[in-house]
């Protein structure tokens, strides 16, 4: 075997280290540091790593990365070699089960980590998904169908029009419901886009990730696919959804609406939170529990509206003290049709911001206030400044969320150029993205180290 295949991706001081003491990847080791002892198997890594360090898997299956130079010893204590292929077993048909067809975009929803290259290994088809998570077969006849493989940062309008077009020609097939297996970091504007560009669907419509690769111990890719593939066949919620872990514990799994959910942390599992809202269902591999009652019910029909329309021109801007004029100026100069504002408290932007904002005015440029607060609504006739950016042309976005009323303008320009028209439209619900008002419950943050807030935490922590 040559030194490339025994000591896979590894350069510089690191590879110096492991030659030193014969320890080739794959080896189970002990590994002495000046910090401490760490037992395990070395990793390969890809090309593009650092020559700094040794990447160990630990017996209890997380990775650490130790530093080349603080190694002192290496017992080599055996082999063990990981293999990549996705475990495949002919998914079973059961004729008295529900079709579900889940369509991929890119996520790792299933998937494995090869440690040879750093890439991701997709389990897409029914057998790999069967074989990786066969409690499956027990909710449903799962169909697959790989849509795009891109990172959710390279979602766009040309996915939004094929997922659509592929939702329309599902729910025309007949399926009972449908998951679509997306990367988490821009979920909630894939969404939002989904619950405008598909209205009055028969059928569940269910987006799920994950936030930790499967080969993690703590990974949440099997549960969420679990209860999402259980809403798409069993739930009577014919909307838009997210679905993912309610608390960060697997006790069950949360089913947002796709216009009033966000992704609120960049690692917790319980990281996508109903805003301004409650969440319309809590899910377990057990049931489906509704948290409230004015979701759109499941029908037997086919009859769905799908509307693909999407402006690009339109832009989302977050305000900030002492932002210059030229933002938004830039922005006219170069063809903007909508620009959305997420603005302070109520709804504001400084005074050097009006000569801008007067000429989008000018130029018939539709210019619409959130608040990068979230929670809360657009009060733009409390304060001198608000009204003064009202008579400017811009509108009041009630409580949508920013990035809901991005997607939105954008799907909203892409129909008509009339402005009254889009304020209309705008402004009249067609997905829970406004509500009437935010329930008493609407907005809970548990701050840590307040003492009430410990208190209660520390009678439900497990």
């Amino acid at each position: 075997m040559t030194e490339t295949n025994l000591y896979k991706g590894y350069k510089g001081r690191a590879l110096e280290v492991l030659k030193h003491f014969r320890a080739e990847v794959w080896s189970e080791v002990k590994i002495t540091t000046t910090k401490g002892e760490y037992t395990g198997i070395i990793l390969p890594r890809s090309q593009a790593d650092d020559p700094l360090h040794i990447v160990l898997k630990l017996r209890s299956g997380y990775n650490i990365g130790i530093a080349a130079g603080s190694v002192t010893a290496v017992e080599i204590q055996g082999r063990k070699e990981a293999h990549y292929k996705i475990p495949e077993k002919e998914f079973p048909y059961d004729p008295k089960k529900p079709r579900v067809k889940l369509l991929g975009t890119g996520g790792t929803i299933a998937s494995r980590l090869d440690y040879r290259t750093g890439e991701v290994i997709p389990a897409f088809s029914p057998g790999e998904l069967y074989g990786s998570v066969p409690e499956l077969a027990d909710i449903c006849n799962l169909e697959t169908e790989k849509l795009f493989g891109v990172f959710s940062e390279n979602m766009g309008p040309e996915q939004y029009i094929g997922t659509a077009q592929a939702i329309g020609r599902e729910i025309e097939k007949g399926v009972h419901g449908i998951v679509i297996g997306h990367g988490t970091d821009t979920m909630h504007h894939t969404a939002a886009i989904l619950s405008f560009m598909v209205q009055n669907s028969p059928i569940p419509i269910v987006m799920v990730g994950s936030q930790r690769s499967s080969d993690r111990p703590s990974s949440d890719a099997a549960l969420n696919l679990m209860h999402s593939v259980k809403t798409a066949a069993e739930s009577d919620i014919a909307e838009v959804m997210v679905c993912m872990f309610g608390p960060t514990s697997d006790i069950y799994g949360l089913l947002h609406r796709g216009t009033r959910v966000r992704k609120m942390h960049s690692s917790y599992r319980s990281t996508f939170r109903t805003i301004g809202d409650i969440p319309i269902a809590m899910v377990s591999r057990d049931k489906i529990t509704p948290l409230r009652q004015d979701y759109k019910r499941r029908r037997n029909d086919k009859n769905v509206v799908i509307n693909t329309a999407f402006e690009e021109k339109v832009s989302i801007v977050y305000y900030y003290p002492n932002m210059k004029p030229d933002i938004i100026d830039s922005l006219i100069d170069n063809g903007y049709r909508g620009i959305v504002i997420a603005g302070t408290g109520l709804g504001h932007v400084n005074k050097p911001l009006y000569p801008a904002l007067k000429r989008a005015q000018d130029r018939k440029i539709a210019v619409y206030m959130t608040v990068q607060t979230l929670w809360g609504y657009v009060q733009m006739y409390v304060y001198d400044t608000g009204r003064d950016m009202m008579e400017l042309g811009v509108i009041p976005g009630a409580n949508m969320l920013p990035e809901v009323a991005y997607v939105k303008l954008a799907w909203v320009l892409g129909q008509t150029n009339d402005l009254d028209e889009v304020m209309k439209m705008m402004l009249t619900p067609i997905a829970g993205e406004t509500t009437e008002r935010e329930p008493s419950n609407g907005y809970l943050i548990f701050q840590g180290g307040v003492p009430e807030v410990e208190e209660f935490i520390s009678k439900y922590r497990k």
